[in-house]
């Protein structure tokens, strides 16, 4: 696989996992953003805090200082700080700008390169793998969230309940072609 495939892939794994919670906070009331289940627990919106802070300290300067920046405050991105809908998103978005400026910076040259993460050395292809696991990881939580808080109301971001059979028999209708899954996910959403 070709770099610049594998950046394509990518980002596109990053771009539907970001819409799955983009369309959990669209189903949820504002409220529900900062519902927490216990002390112990985390609400949506501190789930945002710690992946905007995760974002901001593994993709500034992401090829030139460790990804876990002397200025990220970690433990601060579990206590409550956000306040709004609007400051929500305003965070979410921050993260995910500064993750896709990166991405889209990276070059054939840049994957020799080693980058550290708490001194620890990766690959430039290990360490964009770590967080493409780690932000599903959370973004799960997100979309469990919303379904638990919105119940009989919630609007399936994936394939509903008794549904599997519909939806293979649709997809088996086609003829085999080559398309990332997102594609047709992201062009459905558009319609």
């Amino acid at each position: 696989m070709e770099t610049s495939d594998f950046i394509t892939s990518v980002k596109r794994q990053f771009e539907y996992y970001k819409n799955l919670a983009e369309q959990t906070f669209e189903q949820v009331e504002d409220e529900k953003l900062f519902y927490q289940f216990n002390e112990n627990s985390n609400s949506m919106a501190i789930i945002v805090q710690h992946l905007w802070g995760n974002m901001m300290s593994r993709w500034t300067d992401f090829l030139t200082s460790d990804g876990e920046k002397e200025w990220r405050e970690r433990d601060a991105e579990f206590e409550v700080h956000v306040k709004t809908r609007k400051e929500l998103l305003k965070k979410w978005n921050e993260g995910w700008n500064c993750l896709f400026n990166t991405l889209n910076s990276l070059n054939e040259e840049d994957f020799a390169k080693t980058i550290y993460i708490r001194n620890q050395g990766h690959s430039v292809m290990e360490a964009i793998n770590r967080q493409l696991a780690h932000y599903p990881y959370h973004i799960g939580q997100i979309v469990y969230i919303g379904k638990m808080l919105e119940n009989d109301d919630w609007k399936s971001l994936s394939i509903p309940r008794n549904q599997s059979k519909n939806y293979n028999a649709e997809k088996f209708s086609q003829a085999k072609h080559n398309e990332h899954f997102t594609e047709e996910y992201l062009r459905k959403k558009k319609e």
